[in-house]
């Protein structure tokens, strides 16, 4: 079974590999990252020398300068993302998996790691070491300035990259088959299935919670279409602010600039830092637009009954629901930042409408994916075409 995959038989879609998984490996990543997250937000992360000024910045303390300028909700979804969720979950992972391995069954054992799970996609410390890159990246081309990595830097980059690691070589099914066993249902018996555990149960268990798990079992999302596009419309509003108001502001002797994103892009694609304006361009102005349009074709496709692309469909909703979350790297940037440059009448950062607008925008498209049922476009399926004959898929 260690080389071993299943696909669905619809979409085409990998359900579970085995390749490159092991429990123990994620547990170990898991845990070491659990541990390095105290350094990488209480410890400095860079250290910047100009003029004989030194700056150096700290993610909890870049958090709390931008909520003590009144940028409420940008530091507190950066908070969030960056500090509160990855602690819960790989602190939920770390207790699950150390469970597991020492034989253990409690009975929270289920919904800690239903939490978990929940919580992967929120967890961003990888995003923010993107940021971090962008921010490091400008920094090493402003003229006399000497830029060094500290501990929280190392700490850091570490801990980013053994959150990618953990979550590449954790098998979640061999977890949930650890935890609790299959269900075996009589045959012809209606049945659904948990939508985070996958689990088995009769439809008469609808509405109660999965057993292994502890998720209300559903038969599909209630109003998920109604939800997703009231998201998805509140976010389309907020793209044009997003886009029009400035990211961040620098001062520079006196002198005040203001960067919008398309700005920004600009001025790297003029200053020869064409792969960081591409890299900009790409996660902050092409993915938001391209999930919202994403989002918006699978809504009309159930609102319309279309059985057209179903497998298209549902690939690109699996491909934004993923690169979503890149999109912050943009905001993250500025937290990363605006901490770092502050070096009095001589230059300084600050965030911009902009930056809170479009943080705004992106937490919604992530959760109209989580609001959005994809099976919806498959209950139409099976249903003959008005006039005969079926349409394509």
């Amino acid at each position: 079974m260690r080389h071993d995959s299943a696909v669905c038989v619809r979409c085409r879609t990998d359900l579970e590999k085995t390749t490159g998984r092991s429990l123990g490996a994620a547990l170990a990543c898991a845990l070491a990252t659990f541990l390095l997250l105290v350094p990488v937000n209480v410890l400095p992360l860079l250290r910047i020398d100009i003029f004989n000024i030194h700056s150096q910045n700290v993610t909890a303390v870049g958090i709390a300068d931008l909520w003590s300028r009144g940028w409420f909700l940008l530091a507190g979804l950066s908070a969030l993302f960056i500090v509160i969720v990855p602690f819960l979950r790989f602190g939920l992972l770390s207790a699950v998996l150390g469970a597991l391995r020492l034989g253990r069954r409690p009975s929270w054992l289920g919904t800690a790691f239903r939490w978990s799970l929940w919580l992967d996609p929120w967890a961003m410390l990888d995003v923010y070491l993107l940021a971090g890159c962008i921010g490091y990246y400008r920094l090493i081309n402003i003229d006399q300035a000497h830029v060094s990595i500290e501990l929280g830097g190392t700490c850091f980059i570490a801990a980013a990259f053994l959150t990618m690691l953990s979550r590449a070589s954790l098998d979640a099914r061999a977890v949930w088959r650890s935890i609790g066993g299959e269900t075996r249902l009589r045959p012809g018996e209606p049945a659904l299935g948990c939508t985070t555990c996958d689990l088995v149960q009769p439809l008469s268990r609808e509405g109660q919670p999965c057993p292994r798990c502890g998720a209300k079992l559903r038969v599909r999302k209630l109003d998920a279409v109604a939800w997703t596009a009231a998201l998805l419309i509140a976010a389309l509003v907020l793209i044009f602010p997003a886009n029009l108001y400035p990211m961040n502001i620098s001062n520079h002797l006196g002198q005040q600039s203001r960067y919008t994103i398309m700005t920004g892009v600009q001025i790297l694609f003029k200053s020869g830092l064409w792969p960081l304006g591409v890299l900009i361009f790409c996660t902050s102005v092409l993915t938001p637009a391209a999930k919202i349009f994403a989002l918006g074709w699978c809504v009309l496709s159930v609102w319309r009954g279309s059985r057209r692309h179903l497998v298209t469909k549902t690939k690109v909703l699996r491909v934004v629901a993923e690169m979503g979350r890149w999109s912050k790297t943009d905001p993250f940037a500025i937290v990363f930042f605006v901490p770092l440059v502050h070096f009095g009448a001589l230059g300084s950062e600050s965030a911009g409408w902009g930056a809170t607008a479009f943080m705004m925008m992106t937490f919604l498209t992530m959760v109209a994916s989580v609001t959005f049922d994809p099976r919806l476009m498959w209950d139409v399926a099976g249903r003959p075409v008005a006039g005969g004959g079926r349409e394509a898929q």
